[in-house]
């Protein structure tokens, strides 16, 4: 049985976790599916989040898929499929990687004797989508470039017709899916997967030249922590880490015991999110540039 895989990729905080939530319980419910998670940072927030929802989760420690690791992602992808067998996989790949170096990793010869690529879908945040195009070109544009499929977070934005513009430059044969996500059908999200297995991508040709790493470019700081929070208090946190850095913060997520449970932190600049969690966690996991472990630490009362 050759497994079809779906790759999710996306920027810091588009929303892949959540799409792969969606896709688990509304197109592969029932099925033998899996999900390789490869986060940037050593907090593993997603894999959590996901494996809460009754899959197979395997995850990716050793950083960001990229040219010098391709050969360690492409390995564990080998060994995922010939010991678990999976029907379907999807791979979340680093908000900060490139969908190439992914493609790649999954057309080693290897692997491509026992899988094929289905579709490759990008999230992209219609709020921010100019801003990290023109800050994060090289990570941002590669995500767009290589994607059959281009699906807006905060599509209600008034920069979302700005930027399907950008899009539809850089992607010309991309489908672009500007709606709500509840009205938006799995059938429409995976719509590559019917093509038949070697044809091209509708995008432009995949650059396979690589300036920087992300680990040159981006910080990244997990706080661990035993202490409960209130929501209150993680607002509180999150002011804090605002005050000290300002835009060079550009993602903190984490798990954290709450008074009832687990709380769930999601934030991306402007938008902070807090709601009850199923899966359990002691960990934070704040990304952006010239980050300090020790001025992080103190904003959630950690030394």
């Amino acid at each position: 049985m050759t497994a079809e895989i779906y790759i999710v990729s996306g920027f810091l905080g588009a929303g892949k976790t959540t799409l792969i939530q969606k896709l688990l319980s509304e197109a592969f419910g029932g099925e033998r599916t899996a999900v390789i998670e490869n986060d940037f940072g050593e907090a593993g927030i997603d894999a959590s989040m996901l494996g809460s929802s009754g899959v197979e989760v395997r995850q990716m420690d050793s950083g960001c898929i990229c040219c010098s690791l391709i050969g360690d992602f492409a390995k564990a992808l080998e060994d995922l499929l010939t010991d678990y067998r999976p029907g379907r996989i999807l791979i979340e790949p680093s908000g900060v990687g490139k969908l190439s170096d992914v493609v790649r990793a999954c057309e080693t010869p290897k692997v491509s004797a026992l899988s094929r690529v289905a579709a490759k879908i990008t999230v992209a945040d219609a709020s921010r989508f100019c801003k990290y195009l023109d800050n994060f070109g090289e990570f941002y544009e590669d995500q767009i470039e290589n994607a059959d499929v281009v699906i807006l977070s905060r599509a209600e934005d008034p920069r979302a017709e700005d930027a399907c513009r950008r899009i539809r430059n850089i992607n010309g044969g991309a489908v672009i899916l500007k709606k709500p996500w509840s009205r938006i059908s799995p059938r429409e999200i995976l719509q590559r997967a019917d093509y038949p297995a070697g044809e091209t991508s509708r995008g432009g040709e995949e650059d396979h030249s690589h300036d920087h790493s992300a680990d040159e470019v981006f910080d990244e700081v997990t706080i661990r922590t035993s202490r409960s929070f209130g929501e209150d208090e993680l607002k509180s946190a999150v002011s804090e880490i605002e005050r000290l850095f300002g835009a060079d913060v550009l993602r903190a997520k984490g798990i954290v015991k709450g008074p009832n449970g687990h709380l769930n932190l999601q934030y991306v600049p402007g938008d902070l999110r807090i709601t009850d969690c199923a899966a359990a966690g002691n960990a934070i996991s704040v990304i952006g540039r010239g980050l300090d472990r020790d001025r992080l630490s103190s904003c959630f009362g950690e030394r």
